[in-house]
């Protein structure tokens, strides 16, 4: 710590903010000095060369001289790879044991003195130096790492931002991909969905500048003609990856592979491979770390967030207006709460006797009211959570035994440990005042976990101690999966007070395995035009890392959004899974009747066709949960070998029966549009297209171009309030479909998928049957 660094604390937040600040950092920094003590000196270590094998049901041990290499294909058809003894479990992705092995696959000699695993869906090759290639059964190449290399210390001495013994070695790998590959995944980030040549970080931090993931995951995702690949390195330490996209020889010349690089601070090595469709891919890692969460019905519609100081009567009349002027609302966030603290509530509870009347008054209108929840609790004597955890003794704490302090705007903070069960069970038992106040879920935001600090990473010393589940261990292990284990323990408190009804349990930042206990959502990450793009970014890549349910405030950003901004993010976010508009979209109004008649307008619209594609979406919803399907998929889902598809960032499919084209410029009234392989429809002008094929569509101010596959059936709310079947005729000579699943309620029923078929009749008609026979059940409109 610096001058500099002095002056940045100060001018970040202010001098009284910006003293908390550097008092904070050099709290941590201190903390780090006696708990991290620095590697003087490391030497690296490669596997050589291997000695022998030990075949076992669905893999076996292949014993190099200075390590070890486990390979086991499960019965979900994933193939795990663990080096120095590292096993699948304890894991905190995992959604339970590991599946078992599949007894079909064994480990058999291979050329040159390596070792195969043939299985039913890829080919594993381990060489006599410990390259191992992951390919189809045909032998197509879908990945080849080379033997990793590890670095450890000989020696150690005192000092600040080292690496203790309890990290382990930081390791490296290297792979090499299919020249054609496309790199996708990674969480959440601004700057994709293809993810282009570059680095980057794996470490949760605050959404903010370009690139910054508060939802990040050691998850890639690489699409290439001979396959999709799904490879997950099961470690939570800060690390990095790099990717460069290869090059495909012209004439005679060669071909350059497409390159990975994984570099990990600590933790083992070890990976999971899921191969296939990209379907077949998303099922199979949803059988590992967990089937998403269906959110409830009212969760897929508008959801609102005024910000500012919100009191019972402003909150009143937020919702009375949008229902005033017709515009349908679903939830209001209390975000930013004044108080650090899981009791804290953005209700002024001096000016109104809690939002209980306020809720069931609201409940009536069928808007809900939804709190957010930080980590941080405020570090005063005589506030009853922290004086009830202290008591319980929950807190993280330093090396020395001390709390760990971080700095919150109001005050020092202290910290739940979510990585101990003991903690999570008291955490959730602090939920039920917040029910009992009326509210219908939680939105977790702070969780990453944010501390005051206006340089270097804001987070927790890194040598604070971290229960992990009995193994004990400190935040560099802990920091990425905090945000998880406190959805945990919030999605198990809910549960247990609510039992009847299913959760709602939104987190701005998570880990692999999120999915399991809600959605993912997130603060504007980018302002401007340029958030557009973020956004669609973003849910594309958590879709693709197994969290369907998610997305950003709608207009984010500290600035108001321009009427033409405004009515181009609405109309984007009316198609994503999670629609939420936050406080500055409708100019730091209460709502956007106070922004004009047209920009009025506009949102009626936007709201509008959302509240049309509830039926779809709630069919996309529980889909996702049986099968890790997610809600919004790249236009290449079903054909990864169209690359000009891999190369389209924006343009998404929702479902397998709609392709939106959102605008993402100013200024922009016509699109091009890139289809995949089928017949197309304009919903607006009913006109067909047959792809694949770039066309251009019209796209005024008032819509986005939106096209239906041929032959589709989509579930629709119609005019009269029930649902009916949208019908898109089908290509002649061939047939289409629908998937019709009804809404469940706010219960755990697991409703019968309804199947449609589709056909062309003589005369243009078009017949509609129900799979299995018996009837339609619905009202059908053939557009």
């Amino acid at each position: 710590m610096d001058a500099r660094d002095l002056v940045r604390s100060v001018t970040v937040g202010g001098t009284r903010q910006g003293v908390r600040a550097l008092r904070w950092a050099w709290r941590r920094r201190r903390a780090d000095a006696v708990g991290l003590p620095r590697q003087r000196a490391e030497r690296a270590r490669t596997p050589g060369e291997a000695v022998g094998a030990e075949p076992c049901p669905g893999g076996g041990v292949v014993r190099f001289t200075r390590s070890v290499l486990l390979v086991r294909v499960t019965v979900t058809g994933a193939v795990f790879l663990g080096w120095d003894g590292a096993e699948p479990e304890p894991s905190y992705a995992l959604a339970g044991p590991c599946p078992a092995p599949d007894e079909r696959a064994r480990l058999e000699p291979d050329k040159d003195g390596g070792w195969r695993l043939v299985s039913e869906r890829v080919l594993v090759t381990v060489s006599r130096y410990g390259a191992v290639e992951v390919s189809t059964p045909g032998g197509a190449l879908l990945r080849r790492d080379r033997p990793p290399r590890w670095w450890e210390g000989t020696g150690r001495e005192g000092g600040a931002g080292g690496s203790s013994a309890a990290a382990g070695p930081r390791w490296l790998q290297r792979s090499e991909l299919p020249a054609d590959a496309r790199f996708f995944g990674l969480g959440g980030r601004t700057d994709g969905p293809r993810l282009r040549d570059g680095t980057y970080r794996l470490w949760n931090t605050a959404p903010g500048p370009q690139g910054a993931a508060s939802v990040t995951m050691p998850v890639l995702v690489s699409v290439a003609d001979p396959g999709t690949l799904l490879v997950f390195h099961d470690n939570s330490f800060d690390g990095s990856v790099t990717v460069r996209e290869g090059s495909e020889g012209l004439g005679s010349g060669h071909d350059r592979p497409a390159r990975c690089e994984v570099r990990m601070a600590g933790g083992p090595l070890r990976y999971w491979v899921v191969a296939g469709a990209p379907s077949r891919v998303l099922h199979g890692w949803a059988a590992l770390t967990g089937a998403p969460a269906v959110p409830p019905r009212w969760a897929l519609g508008h959801q609102h967030a005024p910000g500012g100081d919100l009191d019972e009567e402003r909150l009143r009349r937020v919702a009375e207006g949008f229902l005033a002027h017709g515009l349908p609302l679903r939830a209001l966030h209390l975000g930013g709460a004044p108080r650090a603290g899981h009791r804290a509530s953005t209700v002024d509870e001096a000016r109104s006797p809690g939002p209980v009347r306020l809720s069931a008054r609201l409940l009536g209108a069928g808007v809900r009211l939804v709190p957010a929840v930080e980590p941080a609790v405020r570090a005063e004597p005589g506030h009853p959570v922290f004086d009830s955890g202290r008591a319980a003794d929950v807190f993280v704490r330093e090396v020395r035994g001390r709390t760990v302090l971080g700095g919150a705007p109001s005050g020092d903070a202290v910290f739940p440990d979510f990585t101990d069960r003991r903690v999570r069970k008291w955490w959730a038992a602090q939920y039920g005042e917040r029910l009992e106040q009326g509210f219908s879920g939680v939105w977790h935001t702070g969780n990453e976990p944010v501390s005051l600090c206006a340089f270097g990473d804001r987070t927790l010393p890194l040598s604070a101690r971290h229960a992990l589940e009995g193994r004990g261990g400190d935040h560099r292990e802990a920091h990425n999966v905090y945000a998880l284990a406190m959805a945990k323990a919030g999605y198990a408190g809910l549960l247990e007070l609510r039992g009847e009804r299913r959760p709602f349990v939104v987190s701005r930042a998570g880990w692999a395995g999120m999915q399991r206990y809600g959605g993912a959502g997130a603060d504007a990450p980018v302002a401007g035009w340029a958030g557009l793009r973020a956004a669609l970014s973003l849910v594309l890549g958590l879709g693709l890392c197994g969290v369907p349910y998610a997305g950003p405030d709608v207009a984010g950003g500290a600035e108001p959004p321009s009427p033409e901004l405004l009515a181009r993010a609405l109309q984007l976010g009316a198609y994503l899974p999670l629609f939420r508009t936050g406080p500055a979209a409708f100019a730091q109004g209460d709502g956007p009747w106070e922004c004009g008649a047209e920009v009025l307008e506009q949102v009626r619209a936007a709201l509008a066709e959302r509240e049309r594609l509830v039926p779809y979406l709630m069919t996309l919803a529980q889909l996702a949960h049986r099968t890790g399907a997610p809600y919004v998929r790249p236009v290449w889902w079903q054909h990864p070998r169209d690359r000009r598809l891999r190369d389209c960032e924006d343009a998404f499919l929702l479902g397998d029966a709609l392709l939106v084209a959102p605008v993402l410029e100013p200024g922009v009234r016509v699109r091009a549009v890139r289809l995949p392989a089928g017949r197309w429809y304009d919903t607006a002008t009913g006109r067909s297209w047959d792809g694949p094929a770039t066309v251009r569509l019209a796209a005024p101010l008032g819509r986005v171009p939106v096209l239906a596959r041929a032959g589709a059936a989509v579930p629709v709310r119609g005019a009269d309030g029930g649902t009916e079947l949208e019908v898109w005729p089908p290509v002649p000579g061939r047939a289409g479909g629908g998937l019709y699943i009804p809404d469940p309620g706010e219960g755990w029923e697991r409703p019968e998928a309804e199947r449609f078929t589709v056909r062309g009749a003589r005369g243009g008609a078009v017949v509609v049957e129900r799979e299995g026979g018996g009837a339609v059940g619905l009202p059908v409109r053939v557009r």
